[in-house]
């Protein structure tokens, strides 16, 4: 969405509002600790086990899309990105590990090459700024991400299940050119490594143990 005069302000706005949210006032209440599913196929689960992450959908139109993702204790939602897109997430409980990540220009004639490792690789490589990797728990302000900054990103569950509101502007679409696209870290930095710090991804097909059942949204209606 360009970025009009009032873009800014608004932003701000939607942020502070979003702070205030809480999972009570989505009538959501934190879960137990349900393991992780096994591996059941991306896409595919399987029948009676739960999914490692679920999504509650509570709106979407051409200018955005909100909804609840739950993730199980130990669950992960991969590195993806998010082409062309703003968007907000807000912890309502739990507590959620994200990496954030830029992608960087094609590599010029003097970058380093490529780890031997993306040669064998189902997808292209790409460098990328990893920028952070900070917790959030619902004290936290939300996590943001533009069309340019932090737009990759992975989300962990720590220590315990989690819930998210999450906020998209504009949706995913694929045949706008808004598709989502996986990734897998090929070197990542050393623990206590100093951030930012660029690292060269692969993208990859969804992960085999990943995939997002959906459930019925308790919380107010919405009206767009």
């Amino acid at each position: 969405i360009p970025a009009g005069p009032a873009f800014g302000e608004n932003l701000h706005r939607l942020q502070q509002l979003l702070d205030e949210v809480r999972a009570e006032d989505l009538h959501l209440a934190p879960r137990g600790p349900a393991p992780v599913a096994g591996a059941a196929g991306a896409g595919c689960p399987r029948a009676g086990v739960v999914p490692p992450v679920s999504y509650m959908h509570i709106c979407e139109t051409e200018s955005f899309s909100m909804g609840v993702f739950l993730l199980r204790s130990g669950a992960c939602i991969p590195l993806h990105d998010h082409p062309g897109m703003n968007g907000m997430l807000k912890v309502l409980y739990g507590t959620l590990r994200i990496a954030c990540m830029d992608a960087m220009p094609p590599a010029a004639a003097a970058a380093p090459s490529p780890p031997p490792a993306a040669a064998a690789g189902p997808g292209p490589c790409l460098r990328a700024l990893l920028r952070s990797r900070q917790h959030y728990t619902p004290a936290s302000p939300p996590c943001l991400l533009s069309p340019h900054s932090d737009n990759l990103h992975q989300i962990d569950a720590v220590e315990g299940p989690a819930a998210f509101l999450d906020i998209l502007a504009p949706p995913y679409d694929p045949e706008h050119g808004r598709d989502c696209h996986y990734y897998r870290l090929l070197e990542g930095p050393p623990p206590g490594t100093e951030l930012p710090r660029e690292v060269w991804l692969l993208e990859t097909p969804p992960a085999a143990d990943f995939w997002c059942g959906g459930e019925p949204y308790p919380g107010p209606r919405v009206c767009p």
